[in-house]
């Protein structure tokens, strides 16, 4: 059913950014206490170990997005995203695992993925599972949550040299990489979502999937805030 005139492009990015930063998970506790230096090591170790799953499944996500387009003008584009995550010395994946050995934490272990917290792989799971159902102009609109990265990047790096000394500072680059990866990637997904989005009602669908990722990403740190910080519900190491 048809929504209406679809909505000017200036008032439709207003909405999409509304939307998204009322609900990004810079706002979650975990988050918060993060930022303001009052996370233990053991539960700044745990959100590295964990978030690193996430990281696995951004190419997945961006090749099923690739795989959805028939302009090769677009696959070209969307392709450098994989190659970002997926080199082997500069890509998102690598730096993560530096990260990962910066907070203490066993390279090969968090690479494994085995000590992940079940609540955290099924929400990255229905990241890659929103991807998939959904039409590329709505898997394209998901990833606009970075609209929202390059300023969380910058704030994190600051608060983890003030308040984390014993991290090494060396291990930060991710932080530092995406700042302008993702003011770059941002641009280029919300350009493609502009043209793309012809009618009201694919411009809401594009909202609902901005949402829906912003909820997914909050659920992660909702399982490892009640795995670490309150309840604090850890699983045994033998599980």
């Amino acid at each position: 059913m048809s929504l209406g005139t679809p909505l000017a492009p200036e008032a439709f990015v207003e909405q999409l950014r509304e939307e998204g930063s009322r609900r990004y998970h810079d706002r979650h506790p975990y988050h918060v206490l993060m930022h303001e230096g009052k996370l233990t090591k053991l539960q700044l170790q745990a959100w590295v170990l964990n978030r690193y799953y996430y990281q696995t499944r951004i190419p997945i996500k961006d090749a099923l997005i690739l795989s959805k387009s028939e302009d090769p003008a677009f696959r070209r584009m969307w392709i450098r995203r994989i190659l970002d995550h997926d080199d082997e010395d500069k890509g998102g994946l690598a730096l993560w695992l530096r990260l990962a050995e910066g907070v203490g934490l066993d390279r090969e272990e968090v690479a494994s993925c085995r000590s992940v917290l079940p609540g955290v792989r099924f929400a990255c799971d229905a990241y890659v599972e929103l991807v998939r159902e959904r039409s590329l102009v709505e898997a394209v609109a998901s990833s606009l949550t970075e609209f929202f990265a390059p300023d969380l990047m910058s704030r994190r790096a600051a608060a983890w040299e003030e308040h984390y000394p014993w991290v090494d500072r060396a291990a930060l680059e991710y932080f530092r990489s995406r700042v302008s990866r993702a003011r770059r990637d941002s641009e280029e997904a919300l350009d493609f979502v502009i043209r793309s989005a012809t009618t009201r009602e694919l411009q809401e669908r594009c909202v609902a999937a901005l949402v829906r990722k912003c909820e997914i990403l909050w659920a992660l740190l909702d399982a490892v805030y009640a795995a670490y910080v309150t309840p604090g519900w850890r699983l045994p190491e033998s599980a």
